[in-house]
């Protein structure tokens, strides 16, 4: 006898009800702090040298200064002001009043409840054309750094094999043998040391030339060295929402939120930094220089460097035969004799790896900061190449790479174009963007009410459903930062989330047409439109994802808003509507619904 079996049709699991609850509850709480919005603040660093917060407040009420409130926790003092003029003031008041070694850093301050950030929520973060500030594109010269390498080939076959003589053609290097024995020598050096070169022998004459790949390589690693030496200049900017990164092959884009003065970031950005390697005496004396490594205890190092900064051609991480990691380094011919000079009559002692950075004060003088980045023993004569070990993880290898690249490689950049935004400019462009997003919202809200009647309800609870999860996710992402551009992606994202439940509800109208029931329309109107509605979505996510890889800037803030849109307009329109529509009518095959 055959079994008939019966699907259960416009029902879901309790489980299902419970998930969708969950996830429009967490939505809702992520995008509550960005409703309640920021307060202007100072971040002050008093580094180890903390100020009561009661004589602060004193300073800036005789100046008729008066903070909404407050903070202070340790070293640090947070600040939270009525608007950014009375911020703009206090930084300047309390820069003249504080040592020059505190730092007084603009910043914006959650005005949610406490609760609610205590739970891990924050605001939306704005970007520079929506806080105003400063931007500026610099564009790193690779020319120098090639050129570099080329004199350390040049340099290396003049110590190696005496009687060559090498000079650089265009962007290769030709080296001239004299004889048999030096072809030999020089395919034996060609094979240990310069493998990573494309090199041609023909009689007499080598051929070097840097290969593509090594090219890509020494570019990724000269712009990484930049981003690292800029982040760390611009937190003497006090910008604790600065945004540095990579643009194109070798530039980098620099934004500066609340900075209103392009000469003040010039003077940081434009800084210079260098590098030095100093002995370690056994004992203090009075021609001993004490310094703090990164760990903040005292070194004594000899004030006369053993070698300066501009002798290292280049340093990479890497990993020890014992699997430590450590810092392979690369001297010109000049630096490599000086290392293995000192190096051979201080077996056993330890050297000290001095990071100098040069920067502008207040006054426009020029200042340095050094700080002992790394204290190794010397274990056998070093020469040109030579390793740095027990530097910790191979994390703090890759970073003290970077340090010894920054202090070394001649990499000129050039601020190629600066951009100012005024603050009024950027909040005039937070209230134009909104009001444009909440009248399309309720323009479109308004014709779905009237034209799917009760049914266009449903879609309107989705649609608002979908704004909350928008703006919820993108607080929930790291380092998604709301642009003008991404704007416009939310006023596209209304228009491709009703386009979601226009499908479904004339596909639910056809599948009534043809004599089914209300309940049967239903599962078979979300059947059928949900091929459709995927395939939209897909396609529009790939060209997301397109403007995300190649463009940057405004496009990226675009095309983030515009994919996590599709993905939220595709939970609602979709899994919300069917719940909401299951609750309401799915369950009642007798009812007739006018739709």
């Amino acid at each position: 006898m055959k079994k008939h079996t019966h699907r259960s049709i416009n029902r879901l699991a309790k489980w299902k009800y419970i998930v969708l609850a969950m996830t429009l509850l967490v939505m809702l709480f992520s995008a509550l702090p960005s409703v309640f919005g920021e307060n202007a603040a100072l971040h002050i660093n008093h580094r180890g040298q903390p100020t009561d917060a009661t004589l602060l407040s004193q300073s800036l009420t005789q100046s008729n200064i008066t903070p909404m409130s407050i903070e202070q926790n340790g070293d640090t003092t947070v600040m939270i002001f009525d608007d950014a003029t009375q911020q703009a003031q206090a930084q300047s008041l309390l820069k003249a009043l504080l040592p020059e070694s505190t730092t007084v850093a603009l910043a914006m301050e959650p005005a949610a409840p406490r609760w609610l950030l205590n739970a891990g929520f924050s605001p939306i973060a704005l970007g520079l054309d929506l806080r105003g500030g400063v931007q500026f594109l610099l564009e790193v010269d690779m020319e120098p750094v090639y050129q570099a390498h080329r004199q350390m080939v040049i340099d290396e076959f003049s110590s190696e094999i005496r009687a060559s003589r090498g000079r650089e053609v265009n962007d290769s290097v030709q080296i001239n043998l004299y004889n048999d024995q030096d072809v030999s020598a020089a395919r034996t050096l060609l094979r240990s040391q310069f493998a990573h070169w494309d090199s041609r022998i023909s009689g007499s004459t080598v051929t070097l030339s840097l290969s593509d790949d090594e090219k890509v390589s020494l570019r990724t690693l000269t712009v990484q060295q930049n981003l690292q030496i800029m982040r760390g200049r611009i937190a003497e900017l006090g910008i604790t929402e600065a945004s540095v990164q990579r643009q194109g092959e070798n530039r980098i884009r620099i934004e500066l939120p609340g900075v209103q003065d392009p000469a003040a970031a010039k003077d940081v950005i434009g800084a210079t930094a260098s590098l030095a390697f100093h002995s370690v005496p056994a004992t203090q004396t009075r021609q001993t220089l004490s310094l703090l490594d990164s760990e903040g205890h005292p070194v004594n190092v000899n004030p006369r460097a053993i070698l300066a900064g501009e002798h290292i051609i280049d340093a990479r991480a890497g990993i020890s035969d014992m699997g430590t990691a450590e810092v392979n380094i690369s001297l010109d011919s000049a630096g490599g004799r000086k290392m293995s000079q000192f190096s051979r009559a201080n077996i056993g002692q330890p050297m000290a790896t001095l990071y100098n950075e040069y920067s502008r004060d207040s006054k426009g003088e020029s200042q340095q900061v050094s700080e002992v980045i790394s204290v190794a023993t010397i274990q056998s004569q070093l020469g040109s190449r030579f390793r740095i070990t027990g530097v910790g993880s191979m994390q703090d290898a890759q970073e003290l790479a970077l340090l010894l690249r920054a202090g070394s490689l001649t990499a000129p950049v050039t601020i190629i174009e600066e951009r100012t935004i005024g603050p009024s400019l950027g909040a005039e462009n937070v209230q134009n963007g909104f009001a444009a997003l909440a009248l399309g919202l309720a323009l479109t809200l308004s014709f779905i009410a009237l034209w799917y009647r009760r049914m266009g309800w449903v879609a309107n609870v989705a649609l608002l459903a979908n704004m909350v999860c928008l703006f919820g996710l993108i607080a929930l992402l790291p380092g998604a930062v709301l642009t003008l551009p991404g704007i416009a992606g939310m006023v596209l994202t209304v228009g491709m989330a009703v386009d979601t439940n226009v499908l479904i509800f004339e596909r639910i109208k056809d599948k009534m047409r043809e004599g089914r029931t209300f309940a049967q329309s239903i599962d078979k109107g979300f059947h059928s439109a949900f091929s459709s509605i995927f395939d939209a979505n897909l396609t529009t996510m790939i060209v997301a994802i397109a403007l995300y890889t190649i463009g940057n800037g405004p496009i990226q803030g675009f095309a983030i808003t515009l994919g996590l849109g599709l993905l939220t307009s595709l939970f609602t329109g979709v899994f919300l509507s069917r719940a909401v529509i299951n609750l309401i009518w799915g369950r009642d095959q007798r009812r007739e619904v006018r739709i």
